[in-house]
């Protein structure tokens, strides 16, 4: 396989990699500010509005590097709709952020780039700290 292919495919995959990492975290944006909305306490509220500052964070940064990579604006989508009950929004979030926890750091194995394998390392660990959260108000509400 010639190396300029090679570099292709490997940037072409990054590439479907960032744009799905850019729907979920806008999509988490989006369901986050709900749930925050639902949250019964002003602990859960505070805590998962700093979860939301995370995920817009961590959108802005995939999307500077996919503008980096292909000189166009990513066009977020949702990818799936947020729940209108706060325990199934609890829920949900858990597995979304523990699944993504894996994602992100595939992620950041396959990167070339150093600063790429950095800015998934850390959103992975961000991840991980919210589904830890996630997990304690669904403990704490059942």
């Amino acid at each position: 396989m010639y190396p300029y292919y090679y570099h292709y495919r490997q940037n072409e995959k990054l590439i479907n990699d960032l744009t799905s990492a850019i729907n979920g975290e806008y999509t988490a944006t989006q369901c986050y500010a709900r749930l925050a909305q639902m949250a019964p306490t002003a602990l859960q509220r505070d805590r998962i509005n700093e979860i939301l500052d995370d995920e817009k964070k961590h959108l802005q940064q995939f999307s500077q590097i996919y503008t980096s990579l292909t000189g166009k604006q990513p066009q977020p989508q949702m990818t799936e709709e947020c729940t209108a009950n706060y325990l199934a929004g609890l829920e949900a979030s858990l597995n979304d952020e523990q699944k993504t926890v894996d994602f992100y750091h595939q992620i950041a194995d396959e990167a070339t780039d150093q600063a790429i394998m950095r800015v998934f390392r850390r959103a992975a660990f961000d991840e991980q700290n919210h589904a830890v959260w996630f997990l304690y108000f669904l403990v704490k509400e059942k």
